[in-house]
């Protein structure tokens, strides 16, 4: 059964386009649901990150159209939106994953947390049904590819995220942060990893937002910081000479009003700000604001790629694995494929040897010699067995069939000589 991705990631689309179609929460249940609904689908995995929206899917050749038809529908997306998506099939489709898996298709060259968020999307499939024997066995392969790249190169050694990128940005306008504050919103991995960078640069003050206001207090004590809910994230944006942002919100928690208030309080004191989420926390009209400099995450290129020059030599070898990899899987497969074939000839076989077995114990039975018994039953047995390709031999050679014929010779073992 073919497999196919439909999708689109940041290097196919800008964040603005890449918002419209993350699948987050309940979401993902029902888009699975719809997906596998769709004639022709059997299995899906649907995997949705601030950078990248990727359907995984076990169909029949034309079910891929009735995949985008649904996307398109399902989003109410422009037509010219079709220009962002791209499609793979077969083997293409196992590289990319295998390359999703082990970070090669990241922002951040060789990055963790996609495999996490990889297993976490397989997990959403199998709670949601969606998932078979053709997806289990790829998706178990592409995690141990994931490890033992990891285990066996530096693709991670470097210390390149996006969290990384976007503090390493912040530098570029604060000589140093110990007269400065920090406001990170939000309180997950992301946020985790840029209170880290940020104590470790000597922040002056943290201050951690979040829904889960005893999240934010965990977090934040971590690094002795303060922590406040969402509700008291207006009133606080003043004192934040850096804001970052990073939640799972389906819209802003940053909004105008909030900014053009923090900038009249701060009385023309720059602010830096950077959104890594997708959909994107900040209102996007706060970058026409004067003294707020708003970064989205597709603007953390440039210092990602001047950070992980040292990953590039890792990237050689974890491609040679990949390769050795998909080799292996493949091979695997496309085993499977004639184990049923193999099976049904030993069955065959088997049929055939017991039918002569029972023969030749009747006529032993009836007093027949041993000796004239084997005769019998050797001479039955190979008879037996070499009609059906002795007829189609016969057929190929009337029919001039040379291709079958040396088909023939190669599985027989039989020399033209």
């Amino acid at each position: 059964m073919p497999l196919k991705i439909l999708g689109l990631n940041h290097t196919t689309a800008p964040v603005e386009v890449r918002e419209q179609v993350v699948f987050a929460g309940a979401e993902i249940g029902r888009a699975l649901a719809a997906v596998r609904a769709l004639a022709g689908v059997h299995e899906v995995v649907l995997l949705s990150t601030c950078n990248r929206t990727e359907f995984y899917v076990i169909c029949d050749e034309s079910s891929q159209d009735r995949l985008t038809a649904w996307l398109h529908d399902d989003r109410n997306l422009a037509p010219e939106f079709g220009d962002s998506l791209f499609e793979k099939s077969d083997d293409d489709a196992i590289r990319h994953l295998f390359r999703v898996a082990c970070g090669l298709e990241s922002m951040v060259l060789g990055e963790p947390q996609i495999l996490g968020q990889l297993k976490e999307a397989y997990r959403q499939a199998e709670a949601a049904n969606s998932v078979g024997p053709s997806l289990n066995r790829l998706f178990q392969h592409s995690f141990s590819v994931a490890k033992k790249v990891r285990t066996d190169t530096r693709i991670g050694a470097s210390p390149v995220s996006v969290a990384y990128a976007a503090v390493n940005l912040a530098q570029q306008f604060f000589a140093g942060f110990k007269q400065h504050t920090a406001l990170l919103v939000g309180a997950g991995t992301t946020v985790e990893l840029l209170a880290r960078h940020l104590s470790a640069k000597d922040i002056g003050r943290l201050f951690v937002a979040n829904r889960n206001v005893d999240r934010a207090r965990e977090l934040a004590g971590q690094f002795g910081g303060f922590a406040l809910p969402l509700s008291e994230l207006a009133g606080t944006l003043p004192e934040a000479d850096i804001l970052i942002c990073s939640t799972a919100s389906t819209d802003p928690v940053v909004r105008l009003e909030h900014m053009q208030f923090a900038v009249k309080q701060r009385k023309h004191r720059p602010i830096f700000a950077v959104d890594i989420a997708v959909p994107r926390d900040i209102d996007s009209r706060v970058s026409e604001l004067d003294d707020v400099f708003l970064y989205t995450v597709d603007d953390l290129d440039k210092v990602i790629l001047e950070g992980q020059g040292n990953r590039e030599a890792a990237a050689v070898d974890a491609n040679r694995i990949l390769d050795e990899e998909i080799t292996r899987y493949l091979s695997i497969e496309r085993s499977k494929q004639v184990a049923p074939l193999i099976t049904a000839l030993r069955d065959q076989g088997e049929s055939i040897r017991d039918e002569v077995l029972q023969q030749a114990r009747r006529r032993l039975a009836q007093g027949a010699d041993s000796s004239e018994v084997l005769e019998y039953a050797t001479a039955a047995l190979m008879k037996k067995m070499l009609h059906n390709p002795s007829v189609r031999l016969r057929e190929a050679g009337e029919a001039s069939d040379e291709q079958f014929i040396d088909i023939a010779r190669t599985l027989f073992g039989v020399d033209k000589d």
